[in-house]
């Protein structure tokens, strides 16, 4: 449909919290996926929150085949969770460098879940739920955060371990993806 503007870090709108959609499969939530869909793959992003495109509904798409920004992450099937609720499954936390389209081109290391059981609605209302492990959780709790205000520099345990991608590589600390990925 359309490839919108992703909010960047600093707008007022990615601090919100999103409402729950209330009416599935409607001609609108349709086109918000879409949406979500061609502004996520533009950007070559494993996943996109809907506000992040100024939309306060409780909507997230993520997927993965082959990603410029992860290029060592395994393949996610595209999915869309609307209305998310994430259950840690044990205490395991592993940290991760994570970036995000409302923060180009800065990447910070960011404890998460190893383990999750998400539970959600697709596009029709029905019932999705899936236990994971690693990046596919990663990016959830990723995604869903938005739903909530959050964003990766918010879960931050080191501030130093945050900060552009280029110097990132430079310095070492962040192996892997090509900076020039990022821009």
């Amino acid at each position: 449909m359309a490839v919108r503007t992703v909010l960047r870090l600093g707008d007022p709108l990615l601090r919100r919290q999103a409402c729950p959609v209330t009416a599935f499969g409607t001609p609108g939530l349709r086109a918000l996926v879409d949406d979500l869909r061609d502004t996520m793959a533009a950007r070559d992003g494993a996943g996109l929150a809907a506000p992040q495109i100024a939309v306060p509904l409780q909507v997230v798409i993520f997927g993965i085949t082959r990603n410029p920004r992860y290029p060592d992450a395994a393949p996610i099937a595209e999915t869309v969770l609307i209305n998310p609720l994430i259950t840690p499954i044990g205490t395991e936390r592993d940290g991760g460098w994570e970036g995000c389209l409302s923060v180009p081109g800065l990447r910070g290391l960011v404890p998460r879940w190893r383990r999750i059981h998400y539970r959600a609605h697709d596009l029709e209302g029905g019932v999705i739920e899936r236990s994971v492990e690693g990046f596919h959780a990663r990016v959830v709790q990723h995604e869903c955060d938005h739903l909530d205000g959050v964003l990766f520099p918010d879960r931050l345990e080191d501030p130093r371990a945050f900060g552009f991608l280029e110097e990132l590589h430079t310095s070492g600390q962040l192996p892997g993806a090509d900076p020039a990925a990022e821009s």
